[in-house]
This record gives structure tokens, sequence and C-alpha cells, in this order.
């Protein structure tokens, strides 16, 4: 049952990326809320109205070789890397539950999470594709960050008594992550990080919950955006790093595996 879960979980992650990617371009053409959901896919080169077999996730675009049916132009990484991304994502978000072993308090979590990094997801592919972080999307964030957090904290207070850490440990995460980023923005005037960064930073510390393991996303989102950025920014000194999807990322890789971190921090 806990594999037909996680298949099931990579299955509906490939959707909804496919889903945000499509939603992502639609905001950027500055389509209006009451219009997004209506119009057909479209090929981004032709405007050919995509089929439903077109749009099969992941499927399809390995199966069109990444190009147009009709005009045969490439249509982009975007979508694939978008819907490869977010099922691996939910795959594993789905590791940290246990299908039949979970109480309802555990599941309620679970989905606060899924909810969560959906949320995240689309950041992170607006964000990769046109360097921008929308401050409506990031304030929902933080209310989906605070609703996962809520939960938890009810989850430790029907087992143990009420301690300070239950305050001061989120408010540390948030001092970590966005409270840093605030700080590089405010000091390098927006050319380091962007002004959305630290906003993203907060609701990640907010949902982590944990100063160490708001440490180990911070030292990890830069690892990955040195490894991977440094080829194109080593000839644009001047480039900015857009880190939303290094942060979200790193978050996704500490929560899934946050019990063995915490298990070597001691």
């Amino acid at each position: 049952m806990q594999i037909g879960f996680l298949i099931l979980m990579f299955i509906i992650g490939a959707c909804i990326g496919s889903f945000l990617c499509c939603q992502a371009r639609r905001l950027k053409l500055g389509r209006k809320k009451s219009k997004a959901l209506g119009p057909r896919s479209v090929c981004p080169k032709c405007k050919y109205k995509l089929k439903w077999y077109d749009n099969i996730p992941i499927i399809s675009w390995f199966a069109l070789k990444g190009k147009c049916r009709k005009c045969h132009r490439k249509i982009g990484l975007l979508e694939i890397v978008s819907e490869l991304g977010v099922a691996i994502a939910f795959l594993l978000i789905g590791t940290t539950i246990k299908v039949t072993m979970t109480p309802f308090i555990g599941w309620l979590i679970f989905l606060s999470a899924i909810i969560f990094v959906t949320i995240l997801a689309f950041l992170a592919i607006y964000d990769g594709a046109y360097g921008e972080l929308p401050t409506p999307v990031l304030i929902t964030a933080i209310v989906a960050a605070i609703v996962m957090l809520v939960i938890k904290e009810i989850k430790i207070l029907s087992m143990h008594p009420f301690s300070a850490e239950l305050i001061y440990q989120p408010l540390l995460s948030i001092l970590i992550l966005g409270g840093l980023y605030l700080m590089l923005y405010v000091y390098s005037k927006g050319k380091w990080v962007g002004d959305g960064d630290w906003i993203l930073g907060t609701a990640i510390g907010i949902a982590i919950f944990d100063p160490w393991l708001a440490l180990l996303i911070l030292f990890a989102s830069n690892f990955l955006a040195t490894i991977i950025m440094y080829p194109s920014t080593k000839s644009k000194k001047s480039k900015k790093i857009h880190f939303g999807p290094f942060l979200i990322t790193a978050f996704v890789l500490v929560y899934t595996f946050a019990d063995f971190f915490s298990s070597l921090i001691g």
C-alpha cells in the first residue's frame, strides 16, 4: 500500500506541476484572474491548441521530444522541469507519512505540507522562469506556513506540556532565513537577492519550525545556488541569482529527511 501511495503522489505531483507551469505562463502574460483557467493550453511558438494527449504530464513531453506537434519547434524545458520537479517533491513528501500507521493529526500535517509545497512549487517555477516572486503568492505561502505551524504545535501540546520552545524555535527559524535575506537585500539594495526572497525565507522558516533545520536549509540552498549558477555568473559578475528555486528545493529535502538530520544534530 505504501508503494502504491508513493506512485500516486508522483502522478499527482506531475499533474500539478503541469498545471502550475501553465498558470505561471498565464500570470506572466497578465491575463485576468477570472480568465486564467479558461483558455486551453497552446504552443508558445505557433499558438497551436494542444489536444488532451499532448498534455499528459512527462509522457507527452518525451513522446514529442520536447517539440510542438504542429510546428516541430522546441517548446523549452520549463514544462518537463516543472512536471518532474513537482512529481519528485510530492514523492519525497509522501515518504514522510506511513499510510496505515499515521493518526489523524499526522494526516493533517501531511496535507498542510502538500498545500505549502504546491504554493512553493508555483513560486519556484515562476522565479526560475521569470526571475520574480509574486507578492500575493508569497503572502499565501506565509498563511499556509502558519497553518502548518499551528497544526504541529497542536500535535506537540497533545503529547507534552507547553514549553517556551514552541515560541522561540519558529521565531529563530524566521530570523535565520527571513531575517538574513532581508539584511542582504537591504545592504545590497536589491543587487544580491530579490525583494521577495526574504518573504519566502520567512514562510519557510515558519514551516520548518526548527532553527537548526533552518540553518541547514540556508546552507543547502546557497550551496546548490553556488554549484548550479556558478557557470552562468562567472562571465557576468553583476548577474543576480534568483534564490527562490534553491530555497524551495532545500526546504523539500530538509523537510523530507528532518528526522534523520535532527538525530544527527542531537
